[in-house]
């Protein structure tokens, strides 16, 4: 009997998956990280100590793949037979023997490739498992990184208010010297100079925060400063098919992948539930050596042999309970992989709307409201210095203006957090989308991958491979 053939098959085609998922990962495209968090995601890889541990989990479970293939070791039994206890000896009985017996269990047809099917689909789920923990990690760091960068360019935009402030201060304070201000102006400036303070201390605690979780994330030791610089200031305009999107989801998602193989675990243990009604086979043969009689007569040797077979006859109590208790977990897999693959598509198609809201609210900012403001803002100090407006009009178009810039900093950093939780939720390594240089005047063209190669669920003993 052959017990390795299905083994070593799903074991190569398991092999396969795993090569051929990066491979199809790389199809959706969607933006380039900045160089420092593609620095820090690179140290989280080698650093995580989570990671590293499902790496060595997988390796003992790869290891264990030959062992639930193999027969249980022979055993071997040493033995005297009919030895008289008043002289103890050999040749007084010619039925006295000194024995030796080996024994080997054979199990049902097909429960050895079941065993060995358990442990690779057990091998596979942790490998999906250690795939998502890696994007869930990328994740983290990636919107630890743009919250960062976002509460930088706070303490900048903050740094040129008090600047702001300080200069109009100087200005309320001459013009209530020379009596054309009141002296209300002075104070207004001199509040809000401190409410621009508070607010620095604030943000630079937030800031020692961000650190602190990055520095946790990536493993370090010790506190280090991290500067979150990003590579360009454009907003990440992008195109993206909710259609590509949801089946790269369903195809790849680490998570449907891993309850998937749970599905398949469960329907291997369903099938193991039903060899148990098959008897094992006991094979046992031995040699009994006897010595001369009294008389000197040479005796012949003995030999035997023994088939052994368990006898299901409990099954009622035993088979049966067991066969319904693997259909039942069979059960609640298949409804928790129902479930999420319902709810997948729906969590891809709310980051895609919050993707719209953000774009949508960035182009007003953008396009209308920060042009707007720094008309108002220019025109309102020049109307202030020859007394047409009144202060709080001037300082308020002036606050207003930075707010409003800094407004636009934060939907450009909350573009690319959802964009690195999209990328969760497909399992993709995301490059950026090019504006291709054959647009058509109907609008611009994007190149992105418009087709996706379905991926393998690894070591399914079915041999259904086929996408949902």
């Amino acid at each position: 009997m052959n017990v390795c053939i299905i083994p070593r098959w799903i074991a190569a085609a398991w092999a396969m998956a795993t090569i051929l998922l990066p491979v199809a990962a790389s199809g959706a495209v969607l933006y380039t990280p900045p160089k420092g968090l593609t620095h820090l995601l690179e140290e989280a890889y080698r650093s995580n100590d989570g990671l590293k541990e499902i790496e060595k989990e997988i390796q003992a479970l790869e290891q264990e793949v030959p062992a639930a293939s193999s027969l249980d070791d022979p055993r071997l039994t040493l033995g005297i037979n009919a030895l008289p206890t008043d002289s103890w000896s050999f040749s007084q009985e010619p039925m006295t023997q000194k024995q030796i017996f080996i024994a080997q269990k054979f199990p049902w047809f097909g429960e050895l490739d079941l065993k060995a099917q358990k442990v690779v689909l057990a091998a596979a789920m942790k490998r999906e498992i250690l795939r998502g923990r890696q994007y869930e990690l990328r994740r983290s760091v990636s919107e630890a990184y743009f919250d960062l960068a976002f509460v930088q360019a706070s303490l900048a935009t903050n740094a040129e208010l008090n600047q702001m402030v300080g200069q109009i201060l100087r200005i309320a304070e001459a013009s209530y010297a020379s009596g054309r201000g009141l002296q209300q102006d002075v104070f207004q400036a001199q509040v809000e100079l401190g409410k621009l303070l508070d607010e620095q201390a604030t943000l630079q605690s937030r800031k020692r925060q961000l650190e602190d979780r990055l520095n946790e994330l990536v493993n370090r030791e010790m506190f280090a400063g991290i500067e979150a610089e990003m590579d360009s200031d454009r907003f990440p305009e992008i195109d993206l098919s909710q259609e590509l999107l949801v089946n790269r989801a369903l195809q790849l998602n680490p998570a449907l992948a891993a309850l998937q193989l749970t599905v398949d675990s469960a329907q291997v243990d369903i099938e193991l539930a039903e060899t148990d009604y098959w008897p094992d086979v006991d094979v046992r043969v031995g040699y009994g050596q006897r010595t001369e009689d009294r008389l000197g007569n040479t005796l012949s040797d003995f030999a035997y042999g023994s088939v052994t077979l368990n006898l299901p006859i409990w099954f009622q109590s035993k088979q049966d309970r067991r066969l319904q208790a693997a259909q039942i977990r069979r059960e609640a897999a298949e409804s928790a992989y129902e479930e999420f693959r319902k709810r997948l598509p729906h969590k891809v198609d709310a980051i895609l709307s919050d993707i719209g809201a953000i774009q949508d609210n960035y182009r007003l900012f953008h396009e209308a409201l920060l042009i707007q403001t720094d008309h108002w803002s220019r025109a309102s100090l020049s109307a202030y210095e020859v007394g047409k407006v009144d202060f709080d009009t001037m300082i308020d178009a002036h606050l207003r203006r930075l707010r409003f810039e800094l407004q636009a900093v934060r939907y450009r950093m909350s573009m690319y957090q959802a964009l690195a939780r999209l990328e969760e939720l497909t399992a993709a390594d995301l490059r950026p989308l090019v504006r291709s240089p054959n647009a058509g005047e109907g609008g611009p063209e994007w190149s992105a991958a418009s087709k996706i190669e379905p991926a393998r669920t690894a070591g399914r003993p079915s041999g259904d491979t086929e996408g949902n």
